[in-house]
Formats: structure tokens, sequence, C-alpha cells
């Protein structure tokens, strides 16, 4: 499947996209992350979890074991691309790509820095959440109480260090004037963080 992979000179991490339901490494939403990272020095890849075909059938888009094999082929992969060769690595999720990203992170040689999820189903990762060892930000808009909710009890089951950030006045896809900026910003704050710690 088709990727865009962006690796600054000086990187030092690469943050690989899992996109949610019905989005792809085209989304506006995830490219203009992607951007704000490539400005503060992180490696980005952005690639479809789904052919075409698959995401036609609604049950694949909420397969998060499936999508989570995807996640973990494609960070395999990236860990022998000479660009990317001993970068840390972090996942940046959204919707169901946030489950798949903690969903791949428990698997235990997948060694994950760092995970951001924007607006994520973390919930949907279910009994895989206490085995994710990389810190955790969920970040959910403050007019999308059900997110809300399902991320608080999703961070219950996280053993790893994890803080849920609410952006005020944003809904569940940070249209809002300034929401993906807050978002970006934070996503860019962890990252950098993590990356330049100790796994």
């Amino acid at each position: 499947m088709p990727g865009d992979l962006v690796v600054p000179d000086t990187a030092h991490g690469v943050v690989v996209f899992a996109h949610g339901s019905g989005s792809s490494r085209l989304s506006p939403r995830n490219r203009y992350v992607a951007g704000a990272l490539n400005k503060a020095g992180l490696g980005t890849l952005l690639f479809d979890l789904l052919t075409p075909q698959e995401e036609a059938d609604r049950a694949n888009v909420f397969d998060i074991a499936l999508l989570a094999e995807r996640l973990l082929e494609r960070t395999r992969r990236l860990r022998e691309q000479e660009d990317a060769a001993g970068l840390p690595i972090g996942y940046f999720g959204a919707s169901t790509g946030a489950a798949a990203a903690l969903w791949a992170a428990a698997e235990p040689d997948n060694a994950v820095s760092a995970i951001v999820s924007r607006g994520g189903r973390p919930d949907l990762a279910g009994p895989r959440l206490a085995a994710v060892r990389a810190p955790t930000l969920l970040i959910v808009g403050g007019r999308d109480p059900i997110v809300v909710k399902l991320n608080e009890e999703a961070q219950q089951r996280l053993s790893a260090e994890s803080r849920i950030t609410v952006v005020p006045g944003a809904t569940h896809l940070f249209e809002e004037p300034g929401a993906l900026e807050t978002v970006a910003e934070h996503a860019r704050n962890w990252f950098t963080t993590h990356f330049r710690s100790p796994a």
C-alpha cells in the first residue's frame, strides 16, 4: 500500500500515522499535523491501513486486530529504511486508528517511544491497554463528551505514563479555528520530549 515518508536530515524520531475510519493518508487534518511535526525536526510516515476495496466493508474499519497488524508490518519495514534506521518511533492515531496504535504498541517486540491519540477510540484496544509501555497522550475535544468519557475510562486501564488533554470548544474533528493547531502543538511537544528520553 502506498505511503508518504518524510525524514528531515536531523530527525530525532519518526511518527507513524494510523488513520481512523473513513480517512486516508491524504487526510488534510493528519497532513497538517505531519507538516507541523516535520517543521519541528520529526520524521513522519502516512500510509493507508486498508485498500479502497477493503474499506468498502465497514467491518474492516472496526477490525482493530487487522489494522494493528498492518501498522506492525509497516513499522517493521520502516525500521529497515536507511534514513529511519535506529530512530525512535512513535504512533499518532485518530479515531479507530488510535486503538490500532495502542494494540500494536502492546506487542512485546514492538518498541514504541510515544503515542498520541487525536479524538481516538482507545477503548477499542480493550485488554491490550494494560500491556502498552509507551507514554500515551490522549487529546480530545471539549465538545465531544462521549469520546471524552471513553478516553477517561481507557486511561484507567493504561499502566504506562498517560495524560488526557482536552481542547476547549473543539468537536470530534477539531475543525474549529485554532483547534488543530493546538493538537499539533501538543503532539509535537509530546513526541519531542519522549523521543529524547530513554525508551
